[in-house]
């Protein structure tokens, strides 16, 4: 499995958020509201926000780190054809890496975007147990 997350997974243009923003389904957890489009023609595209109203620009970066690091994890098991953008709430700049990860993976699984060989919520699915 390639547990990479390179620019080729990500929307980088504003249409493209703007097209989630607007058109998308919305599923919200605890930590992190998931916005999302099925049936692209395109393989699957993620984006991450974290609102200037929550945090000053030292929490935000760190917000979206954490919750790239928890799409990175979950990537490789997303369903073909999918635009999402993972929002931080408040709540979760406070929470671990791993909390993230979690809420995230609940999320995606409870609207049905992970595939079926999808192992499971396993923070060290990537074979690194150093990080946390």
């Amino acid at each position: 499995m390639d547990f990479s997350f390179s620019a080729d997974d990500r929307l980088k243009h504003g249409w493209q958020f703007d097209l989630v923003f607007r058109t998308g389904r919305r599923e919200t957890g605890a930590l992190v509201r998931l916005l999302f489009v099925t049936g692209t023609n395109e393989s699957s595209l993620v984006g991450v926000t974290v609102g200037k109203k929550i945090a000053n620009a030292v929490r935000r970066t760190r917000g979206r780190r954490v919750m790239r690091e928890a799409l990175r994890r979950l990537l490789p098991w997303v369903k073909d054809g999918v635009w999402l953008v993972a929002v931080m709430r408040e709540s979760a700049l406070r929470a671990s890496a791993r909390d993230v990860y979690c809420d995230l993976a609940a999320s995606m699984k409870k609207r049905g975007l992970l595939v079926s060989e999808w192992p499971g919520v396993d923070w060290y699915v990537d074979g690194d147990k150093t990080s946390e």
